[in-house]
């Protein structure tokens, strides 16, 4: 069983190399083995700025300490501040173990309890597994980008709270 957790400023390094690790495993993520384009310390202001947010959350999901799953919401700004967009990844070993889903959980109740009204995200319309998930949490589709990657369609899902 895994721990849910916020993440915090001291888990900058080990994400960014968890970020280089599942990246590599999928083709389903906007980035590769290279991993997201930001320093360690970068990373570690943009955790400590969360921390107290109510505008946006990182969570992680451990196993014996180490991260497997990782999930966040970060509010749209100003007219959109209703709004906010979520990401969900998991270690490819630990998919179909249910941290996806008590991932998206723990968002939802955030989102829930700091105002948010819809959560948006995007994800690759032959990412059957992924989408299921989503819409057993009610999300619905609203519309496909035929290329957002370069000739791979992506669903647009949303739920409104």
């Amino acid at each position: 069983m895994c721990i849910i957790s916020k993440a915090k400023a001291k888990d900058a390094d080990e994400l960014i190399e968890y970020f280089k690790k599942v990246g590599g495993e999928t083709d389903n993520l906007s980035f590769g083995s290279e991993g997201l384009p930001f320093t360690v310390q970068e990373e570690a202001e943009y955790l400590l700025h969360l921390e107290n947010s109510k505008d946006g959350i990182m969570l992680l999901a451990k196993d014996n300490g180490k991260i497997v799953g990782n999930a966040s919401l970060s509010r749209f700004p100003r007219r959109m501040s209703h709004r906010g967009e979520i990401s969900v990844t998991v270690l490819k070993d630990y998919w179909n173990r249910g941290i996806g889903g008590q991932l998206l959980g723990k968002i939802i109740e955030f989102a829930k309890a700091n105002a948010f009204d819809i959560i948006d995200l995007q994800v690759r319309n032959d990412n059957l597994s992924a989408i299921h998930l989503y819409e057993k949490f009610g999300f619905k589709t609203i519309g496909t980008h035929p290329s957002f990657f370069k000739d791979i369609p992506f669903d647009y899902m949303y739920l409104e709270l």
